[in-house]
C-alpha cells in the first residue's frame, strides 16, 4: 500500500518507494527505493526540487499522516528494510529511532528519546541560566531546540508525551519551557495544521514565559500566596517575554499573539488586558490551554502537581475561561487516560498508560508493574484493554499514594 505526501511531510523512519513530483526544472532519481535514516537526506531532496513522495506505508517504520492514507486505513509499521535511497546510504544496523503512534515503544526507542529529551534539557537549562546573568537572549539556540523537538515529537509522539512527566522542581522553567513544546506539537499535529504553523506555534510555546527570567526569582519560588504588589511583578513577565522577542528575527505576528495573550482568558477574567473572546485568536486560545495543562501538572514551590485527569476537569470545569470545543479536542489528542500516567485495574493491578486508543479513548494499551492488593511489584507485562473484556480501568494513581517515584518508574519500566 501507498501514500502520496508532499515533501514537508517526509520524515525519518518513512519508506520511499518513488518520487512522485519535481519542480519543473529539477532532474534527479531514486537509484533504488529504501529506507530515510535522517533529516539530511530529506533536506538533499528538497534541495534537489523533490515536491512530492510516494511512501511505502507497510514497508516504513513511523505512520503516514492519516489524511494522506488511502481509504483512512490505519498503518503498524512491520519490519525493518535495509535499502537505501540515492540519498541515504546508512548503516544496515542502525537502529530504527521512530515508531507507530498506536504502538508501544521499545526500550531503544525509549532510550534514544530520552537521551535527545535530556540534551534539549540541558541546552534548554544552560540558556535559561544564561538569562538569569544578564546575557542577551540567544533566539538562533530557542529556534533549533524547538526544531529538535518538533522532530523528535514526529518520531514518536507517545515517548515525548510520556517525557513531559518526568519532574524536576528545581528546574520548573526550562521544564515548562520544553514539556510545552512537547503539548503544543502534539496538538497542532493533531489539529491537522500545516507544518509553518505547527512551527511557529512551538516556538511561542517555548518563548511565552522566557520572560520570568527577569521577575525576581524570590517570588517565583516563593511558597505562599503573593501578595498584590508581587502578584503585579510577576505578571510583567508576559510584557517582559514580548520585549525580548518583539524585534528579534524569525518572530512574527502570530507568536507575539500567542505569548502576548496566553494568560488571557475568553471571560475577561485574564491578564495583562483583559481581553474577551471575540479579541482571542484560536492560537491564542490553544497556548492558554497548553500552558495551563503543563503548569497543573508539573509539580511547583506553591502548588502540588495535579494527575492529567485531574488537570483535564480543571480545564473542562472552566468553560468560562477556555475555549471548550478546543478543550474538547485537546482531550481527544492526548486522551481520556493520558499516557504516562498510572491507572488502577478491576485485577487489583496498576498500569502505566504506555499508549492511547483512538477509536476507544477508556481502552489504552498499559504496562502492568505493581499488584495494588499485595504492594509489591509484578513481573512486566503488556495490556491491550481494547482486546481485554475482563480488565477495566476503574481509578487514576497518584504515585505517592503507592510510595512510587514516578521518574523513577518511567525510566526503569521503559528501559526494558
Amino acid at each position: 500500500m501507498h501514500a502520496t505526501i508532499p515533501i514537508n511531510e517526509l520524515v525519518p523512519g518513512m519508506f520511499v518507494d518513488s518520487v512522485h513530483k519535481l519542480k519543473s526544472d529539477a532532474d534527479v532519481k531514486l537509484k533504488s527505493r529504501g529506507m530515510v535514516r535522517n533529516s539530511a537526506i530529506i533536506a538533499k531532496l528538497e534541495a534537489d526540487g523533490v515536491l512530492e513522495l510516494n511512501i511505502d506505508i507497510k514497508q516504513s517504520q513511523v505512520p503516514v499522516p492519516a489524511h494522506y492514507l488511502p481509504n483512512s486505513e490505519a498503518h503498524l509499521p512491520t519490519t525493518k528494510n535495509q535499502a537505501t535511497t540515492e540519498h541515504s546510504k546508512g548503516d544496515d544496523n542502525e537502529m530504527p529511532l521512530l515508531q507507530s503512534h498506536s504502538s508501544i515503544p521499545t526500550a531503544e526507542v525509549f532510550a534514544a528519546a530520552l537521551s535527545q529529551f535530556e540534551v534539549q534539557n540541558k541546552k534548554l537549562q544552560i540558556l535559561y541560566g544564561n538569562l538569569l546573568g544578564g546575557e542577551a537572549l540567544q533566539l538562533h539556540l530557542v529556534n533549533d531546540i524547538s526544531q529538535e523537538i518538533i522532530a523528535s515529537v514526529t518520531q514518536n509522539s507517545n515517548v515525548m508525551a510520556i517525557l513531559t512527566r518526568l519532574k524536576d522542581k528545581r528546574g520548573f522553567n526550562w521544564r515548562h519551557m520544553i514539556n510545552c513544546t512537547i503539548l503544543m506539537t502534539i496538538f497542532t499535529k493533531y489539529l491537522g495544521l500545516k507544518p509553518h504553523v505547527v512551527s511557529q506555534m512551538a516556538m511561542a510555546a517555548m518563548l511565552h514565559d522566557i520572560g520570568k527570567s527577569k521577575v525576581p526569582q524570590s517570588i517565583l519560588e516563593k511558597a505562599t500566596p503573593l501578595t498584590e504588589n508581587e502578584k503585579r511583578h510577576w505578571q510583567k513577565h508576559v510584557a517582559h517575554s514580548v520585549a525580548m522577542v518583539k524585534d528579534e528575527k524569525g518572530i512574527t505576528p502570530l507568536i507575539v499573539d500567542m505569548i502576548v495573550n496566553h494568560h488571557e482568558r475568553i471571560d475577561g477574567s485574564g491578564f495583562p488586558r483583559g481581553l474577551k473572546a471575540e479579541k482571542l485568536s484560536k492560537a491564542a486560545r490553544v497556548m492558554a490551554i497548553v500552558d495551563e495543562y503543563a503548569t497543573l501538572t508539573t509539580g511547583q514551590a506553591k502548588v502540588a502537581a495535579l494527575e492529567p485527569v485531574h488537570a483535564l476537569r480543571v480545564l473542562l470545569s472552566n468553560k468560562d475561561k477556555f475555549d471548550e470545543v478546543l478543550v474538547h479536542q485537546f482531550i481527544k489528542c492526548i486522551g481520556v487516560h493520558p499516557v504516562g500516567t498510572i491507572v488502577k485495574l478491576t485485577n487489583d493491578r496498576l498500569g502505566l498508560v504506555m499508549a492511547g486508543n483512538k477509536e476507544n479513548p477508556k481502552a489504552p494499551m498499559v504496562r502492568v508493574f505493581y499488584n495494588a492488593k499485595h504492594m509489591h511489584h509484578v513481573t512486566l507485562k503488556d495490556v491491550d484493554l481494547n482486546d481485554s473484556d475482563d480488565i477495566k480501568i476503574i481509578a487514576n494513581v497518584k504515585p505517592l499514594d503507592y510510595q512510587i517515584n514516578l521518574s523513577r518508574l518511567l525510566q526503569e519500566n521503559l528501559l526494558v
